[in-house]
């Protein structure tokens, strides 16, 4: 539903996500929003009717809008705060004056970042030694270039993370085909599908260029990757051969997402671990419209209808939502009502770790998150 490559910077809530691109998108993103404008010539006087008298909704329609359960809420732990301090060829080095210094494997990248409020904490000189600058329009949405200030670079590189080999690549959306803040979520999936005693079934929806893919395919899960993005879903086709997971039981489904999850629910399908990570607007391959808080109550709700009797976990990411991650903790809470087990919610951070990768620093907050558990 969402063109990743034209996914949102991650935006701290007014009280985020991908950086995961150009996040990636399975809804593609409308360019502009439609005003609708009104004839200029006169009305004809309208003839009187009779009032009809107002069709009183459905009680059945008003439960399933508000998706109203029987049974207890899940415990809660909140808030919680999942971080990363970097993995494999990534690391924050430093941060601020609305903007953030990265190591991605070999090349040293400078990109806007609102939430960086403070003073850099290196001196110049370190960020004067940047391979890739990403300059133009700072809004999230927003279309820029790359300037590339030592030499010039192509337009892709390799990178690995938990062991996956993928590629980075320059997009216009200021994005290189990760984010990195998810690693928390992927390393608690891949322990997860690692400590299981029967293979299990990932769904990653919304899934851009299929790291979180190929890590749960690694890790020996059954993998179903969904994303309306033609060229998301190439790309992420290409990680699959750089990782030599070629053999590995990925599909790869070119969808809209609610599209796909309500087939799979008539179907009967079944899912020990789903992943979902919308974007707060986007559009199908087919035109269809995604709003996140018009469609999100309804999305977990098919989602909790495809889990296995005995599942693993939803976990749920939101970047660049006015809104606290209070929001998505009582929707998951209610969604999982009955489901007994734990909602932990919060924010993903990432840490600043230094040139050396190894020196703690400040926490960058990148989006919020909310992760259910049957424990």
């Amino acid at each position: 539903m969402k063109d990743r490559t034209k996914r949102p910077s991650p935006k701290r809530q007014s009280a985020a996500k991908p950086s995961g691109g150009p996040r990636r998108f399975t809804q593609e993103r409308a360019s502009s929003e439609q005003h609708h404008k009104h004839s200029a010539a006169p009305k004809a006087k309208a003839e009187p009717v009779a009032a009809s008298k107002p069709v009183p909704a459905e009680p059945q329609a008003v439960a399933e809008k508000l998706g109203l359960r029987n049974g207890a809420l899940p415990r809660e732990s909140v808030p919680v705060i999942l971080e990363s301090i970097g993995a494999g060829d990534f690391h924050l080095i430093d941060s601020g004056h609305g903007l953030k210094l990265e190591q991605y494997g070999p090349y040293r990248i400078v990109r806007p970042e609102a939430q960086a409020l403070w003073p850099p904490a290196l001196p110049q000189h370190a960020w004067d030694k940047a391979d890739a600058i990403f300059t133009g329009d700072t809004d999230e949405d927003g279309m820029g270039r790359w300037r590339f200030p030592r030499e010039a670079l192509g337009e892709t590189w390799p990178l690995n993370l938990l062991g996956v080999d993928f590629l980075g690549r320059f997009t216009a959306f200021r994005h290189v085909g990760v984010f990195p803040e998810q690693i928390a979520h992927w390393s608690w999936m891949k322990s997860v599908i690692e400590a299981s005693d029967r293979p299990l079934k990932v769904l990653n929806l919304f899934g851009y260029t299929g790291v979180a893919s190929l890590v749960a395919a690694a890790a020996g899960a059954e993998v179903t990757h969904v994303d309306a993005s033609k060229k998301a879903i190439g790309w992420a086709r290409e990680n699959q051969s750089l990782s030599r997971l070629d053999r590995a039981p990925i599909r790869w489904i070119c969808e809209d997402a609610m599209k796909f999850i309500q087939r799979e629910e008539r179907r009967g399908s079944r899912y020990d671990i789903i992943l979902t990570d919308p974007p707060k607007f986007g559009r199908g391959p087919n035109g269809e419209v995604w709003h996140l808080f018009d469609h999100l109550p309804q999305m977990l709700a098919t989602c909790r209808e495809i889990l296995a009797p005995k599942p693993k976990g939803l976990v749920l990411t939101a970047y660049s939502i006015r809104a606290s991650f209070y929001a998505i903790h009582e929707l998951m809470r209610e969604t999982m009502r009955g489901k007994n087990g734990l909602v932990e919610s919060g924010e993903l951070v990432l840490r600043e770790a230094g040139l050396d990768g190894k020196t703690p620093g400040r926490a960058l907050s990148t989006s919020l998150f909310s992760r259910w558990t049957p424990a």
